[in-house]
């Protein structure tokens, strides 16, 4: 069902805001993005009539303020055994699996993340995306953010947008690094395989901050810290700088066995069928309480095993 209908002034103290500035000051728990689609579908209304969301305001207009109804999400609630790591009132942190898919789609309708999420908190059904405030791939492991409000959500959203969420991964890549840096490469959906992001000069701005933690004779083992957050925006970069990630089925091209590798990692490179990314670290200031909530969780068993072979045939060279 849609909200109540609000009438209510612009503030006088809001004269030459935006409208869709001034819109998302008055009302903080929909984000501005949501109310800007509302404004552009006519349910906001200033003075009696649309406005465009660039419009600036006077102050003291009537603005009339109908929430329009949405369909949040189309699954079904699944008893799923989930990892939870942290849980309050507002937000819960799951250590997600390699292999679980996060979002209902074509070929995995049920089985998700979210269908879990949605046994386990019935009423994420009202919040967008049940809540989910960023996405892993399915073979990546790791940290994931759910808000349980719709309050929450509003404000985990923007600390995402503002760059004020912490995300730290581990990963395995192809060569040796000899130092840390950063990718700045804008990423875009790739020109001919559809299902494929790629470097793209007219793509959305894409930064991707990493660190050395252990070489290895032809890998490496790093930290990586995004700052922006595209879809396989790690696995892109990495593979645009000719360092796919180790088991990377999409973009890490065929498989090439180091000279002089031990048969042991040979066996296990054959068998690790997926990219050796974990999310390991998320770090963000509580939207309620405020206080910082810092969470680190290990790599699975095969992630740590593939680091362990890496050490024993780096010994035996």
């Amino acid at each position: 069902m849609s909200a109540e209908r609000q009438i209510i002034a612009i503030p006088a103290e809001f004269a030459g805001l935006r409208l869709d500035q001034a819109l998302a000051r008055m009302f903080p728990e929909y984000s501005r993005s949501r109310l800007k689609e509302w404004l552009l579908a006519g349910a906001i209304l200033v003075e009696g009539g649309p406005e465009r969301p660039r419009d600036a305001v006077s102050g003291g207009e009537m603005v009339t303020f109908q929430p329009l109804a949405e369909i949040n999400v189309r699954a079904t609630a699944e008893s799923i055994e989930l990892d939870i790591v942290h849980e309050d009132e507002d937000l819960l942190v799951v250590n997600k699996p390699a292999g679980l898919v996060v979002h209902p789609g074509a070929g995995n309708p049920a089985g998700t993340l979210m269908n879990g999420l949605l046994h386990h908190v019935a009423s994420l059904a009202e919040i967008p995306r049940a809540g989910i405030i960023h996405r892993l791939d399915k073979d990546t492991s790791g940290l994931l953010l759910v808000a349980k409000t719709l309050t929450a959500h509003t404000a985990l959203v923007r600390l995402l947008a503002d760059r004020e969420i912490s995300r730290h991964y581990l990963a395995v890549c192809k060569g040796a690094l000899t130092g840390g840096g950063t990718v700045r490469e804008p990423i875009s959906r790739h020109p001919v395989d559809r299902k494929r992001m790629s470097v793209q000069e007219n793509g959305r701005p894409a930064v991707t901050h990493y660190t050395v933690k252990e070489r290895f004779a032809a890998f490496t083992y790093v930290d990586v810290k995004l700052e922006t957050g595209r879809t396989h925006q790690i696995r892109v970069h990495f593979a645009h700088r000719r360092h796919a990630l180790v088991g990377d089925p999409t973009y890490g091209g065929r498989l090439a066995l180091p000279k002089g590798a031990s048969e042991e990692l040979i066996q296990f490179l054959r068998l690790f069928k997926r990219q050796a990314l974990h999310a390991a670290r998320l770090a963000f200031q509580h939207p309620t309480s405020g206080e910082m909530i810092d969470l680190e969780i290990e790599p699975p068993k095969d992630f740590q095993l593939l680091i362990e072979i890496l050490r024993r045939d780096a010994r035996d060279e």
